[in-house]
């Protein structure tokens, strides 16, 4: 009775098989971990839901059904819109899925990560904003001010993702620590500023530069002015690229308090983590920088694949760098009705940190099979790209589509593997999707024969790990905000 009580989140993330017995008194087929073994816990899932599950016998067993795991937590932020808050001390808060449909995600749309208290900005004189430049490998300590900044350097906009460390964290088989992102620590602002690159070279780099790394104006959550609440940074191959700011502007406008305001650092690809927010100071290191968070588990992962529970020795763990390929299902929003006479269409966008997105599929049977959507573009590098797709649904039911992008990475080593998959793995893929509910169509309609196509197995989003009875480690596609779609008689 006491695990009656306890949300369906939590019960997902502590034991997600477990949950499907205890919630559904679901089993699924001891091979294929698919299905349901028994009519009645197929019904009782259908009955929550509110509908049919068409492709039930194709459903993975312990996932959460996207129609139940939809959250509408009111909070606000002053200067943001629908953010849904998972921490306040320090706020952190991220964008539903449904929120971050625009191309260039709006001021109020971009996700809220802090470590520590965010200084008071308001009424500051901006241009006199002062940033320090010191650190083993540079030149000469130097301080400019964002009025030099802005009169001594050329000026560059660029639309540049920026992304959670651990956006998708909710997800994660077994559950990792830290703040439950679910998928809507994303955003993909224009942001204007000068380069990181411009401005090093005029205070001067030694050749012995490794690293560098920055620091805030936030203060310690203890309150503690001698404790710096974080202070990480890049190799600096990756400071001088061409994208890398010192930004000021957001969408031609003053960056929010929230995002850093009056000065941050833009590094796009990489985790967020890594483009300090209120910045000024930044140190040139002749080492890998080892400020707060930079050292430990912080912000590292496995260097290598494995099973989930291993004790990781110090030195086989490595600082995340260029963050896995993902994509995002950005309309409709989960929970419409939708006639199954007509098509739905889908759009959303893909990322791949460091890398470019090559292809993105959609799946509307539990990743069985995959239709490719048609995909953008980036508006330059390290953007995001659009991409958009039509489904047709074959009977009425509850539907959940799932989205897969391809990164043209190629030969970067697999940290999962699809539990749908049997075979051949290609690396450079990750998943997120939504719920959908069909209902009969008005007037009867011939079904187009589809050909069958070839699949490329591919691999889901990296660091989600699931350990089944089997033995064999396994990720299940990383899910956006749930679309559930109903359609009248």
């Amino acid at each position: 009775m006491t695990d009656k009580k306890r949300g369906i989140h939590e019960l997902y993330n502590q034991d997600p098989v477990t949950a499907d017995e205890l919630l559904w008194g679901r089993k699924a087929n001891p091979m294929t971990r698919r299905g349901f073994l028994t009519k009645g816990s197929l019904v009782a899932m259908s009955t929550a839901i509110g509908a049919s599950i068409p492709f039930a016998h194709l459903m993975p067993e312990g996932l959460i059904p996207a129609a139940l795991a939809q959250s509408d937590a009111p909070f606000t932020i002053p200067g943001k819109d629908g953010l849904v808050v998972l921490n306040d001390r320090p706020v952190n808060a991220e964008t539903p899925a449904h929120l971050l449909d625009d191309r260039v995600t709006p001021a109020a749309r971009l996700f809220v990560r802090n470590n520590g208290i965010p200084p008071v900005t308001d009424g500051i004189d901006v241009d006199a904003w002062e940033l320090g430049f010191g650190g083993e490998s540079v030149e000469q300590e130097m301080t400019l001010t964002i009025g030099q900044l802005k009169e001594m350097f050329e000026h560059h906009t660029y639309q540049l993702q920026l992304e959670c460390g651990g956006n998708g964290r909710s997800e994660f088989v077994p559950p990792a620590g830290g703040n439950q992102w679910s998928t809507g620590a994303i955003g993909c602002p224009e942001w204007t500023g000068v380069r990181l690159r411009d401005v090093l070279e005029h205070v001067g780099i030694r050749d012995d530069a490794v690293y560098i790394g920055y620091y805030g104006a936030d203060t310690h959550l203890s309150g503690d002015p001698g404790k710096v609440p974080i202070s990480r940074g890049v190799p600096i191959e990756k400071a001088l690229e061409d994208e890398s700011l010192i930004a000021w502007a957001m969408n031609g406008e003053d960056i929010p308090p929230m995002n850093g305001h009056p000065l941050r650092l833009v590094i796009a690809g990489w985790p967020g983590s890594v483009a300090g927010k209120w910045l000024n100071r930044i140190v040139v290191r002749n080492q890998v920088h080892d400020g707060p968070k930079m050292t430990g588990t912080s912000y590292r992962v496995p260097c290598k694949p494995v099973a989930p529970g291993t004790v990781v020795p110090d030195d086989e763990m490595c600082i995340i760098e260029s963050m896995p390929v993902k994509s995002l299902i950005t309309f409709p929003r989960s929970g419409i009705e939708h006639s199954l006479a007509e098509p739905l269409a889908l759009r959303g966008h893909a990322w791949a940190g460091d890398f470019a997105v090559e292809k993105v599929h959609v799946s509307i049977d539990f990743g069985s099979t995959w239709t490719e959507a048609v995909l953008e573009k980036p508006a330059n590098r390290f953007a995001w790209q659009h991409w958009n797709v039509e489904v047709e649904f074959p009977e009425a039911g509850y539907y959940e589509v799932w989205a897969r992008s391809t990164d043209d990475a190629g030969g970067a080593p697999s940290f999962a593997f699809d539990a749908s998959d049997s075979g051949d793995y290609e690396t450079g893929a990750s998943s997120s999707g939504g719920a959908a509910t069909t209902a009969p169509r008005s007037a009867p309609r011939r079904k187009k024969k589809q050909k069958k196509k070839k699949l490329r197995r591919k691999k889901p989003q990296r660091r989600k790990l699931r350990k089944r009875n089997s033995g064999v480690e396994y990720s299940l596609p990383q899910r956006s905000k749930k679309r559930k779609v109903s359609h009248p008689h």
